[in-house]
C-alpha cells in the first residue's frame, strides 16, 4: 500500500534517502539518473546564470525546492536561481527562487513541459525555462514569465543554440558548442 509522507517524515532522511527522488503530493516519485549530456546542460546554464546573476543571485542544481507543505511536494529542478542570502535556509522556498530550469529527458516530456511548469506557477516562482535536447544536438530553450494574475506562465522567448536573454536579467549562455 501507497501513503503519503509528511514534510517532517521528509526533512528526516538523510541525503542518500532523498537522493533521485521528488515528493509530489506526498507520494514519493523516483526520477531516473540523467545523462552526461543533460548534467553538462544543466551545469553551463547554471554558471552562466550564477555569473550574469550578480551578487544577489545564486544558481545551482541538484537541491530541492519546497513548492508545499500540505501535502508534501518537493521538486528538484535541473537549476535554480535563488537569492544569495538563502543559501543557508532549508528548505528552499518559492519565495526564495527567481527562476528554474528543466532539461528534458526522454520519459520526463510530459511532467517537464506540462505538470513541473503548472506546479512552479501556481507556487509563484517568476521565471521558468525548459529546455529540449533537439535531435540536432543543439539545445533549444523556451522561456516563460510568470502572470500573477492567473497565476500560469506566458510565453517569451525560444533560444536556439545561444540563450540571449534580457530577463530576468541580462544573459547570454553559448549551448551550441555543447
Amino acid at each position: 500500500m501507497h501513503t503519503q509522507i509528511a514534510a517532517e517524515q521528509y526533512d528526516s532522511w538523510s541525503t542518500e534517502q532523498c537522493a533521485g527522488i521528488e515528493v509530489v503530493d506526498g507520494m514519493v516519485v523516483a526520477t531516473p539518473s540523467p545523462s552526461i549530456r543533460h548534467n553538462r546542460l544543466a551545469r553551463l546554464l547554471a554558471n552562466g546564470l550564477e555569473l550574469a546573476a550578480g551578487p544577489d543571485w545564486n544558481a545551482d542544481t541538484g537541491f530541492d525546492v519546497r513548492l508545499q507543505d500540505v501535502p508534501l511536494t518537493n521538486r528538484r529542478p535541473d537549476v535554480v536561481v535563488y537569492r544569495a542570502d538563502t543559501i543557508d535556509v532549508s528548505p528552499t522556498r518559492p519565495e526564495h527562487v527567481l527562476l528554474v530550469v528543466e532539461v528534458v529527458s526522454p520519459g520526463s516530456e510530459t511532467t517537464d513541459r506540462i505538470v513541473k511548469a503548472d506546479q512552479y506557477a501556481k507556487a509563484g516562482i517568476a521565471f521558468y525555462w525548459r529546455v529540449e535536447q533537439a535531435a540536432t544536438g543543439i539545445p533549444l530553450v523556451y522561456t516563460y514569465v510568470l502572470d500573477p494574475a492567473s497565476s500560469s506562465y506566458r510565453d517569451g522567448e525560444v533560444f536556439t543554440g545561444t540563450v540571449k536573454a534580457a530577463v530576468p536579467f541580462l544573459v547570454e549562455i553559448d549551448l551550441g558548442t555543447l
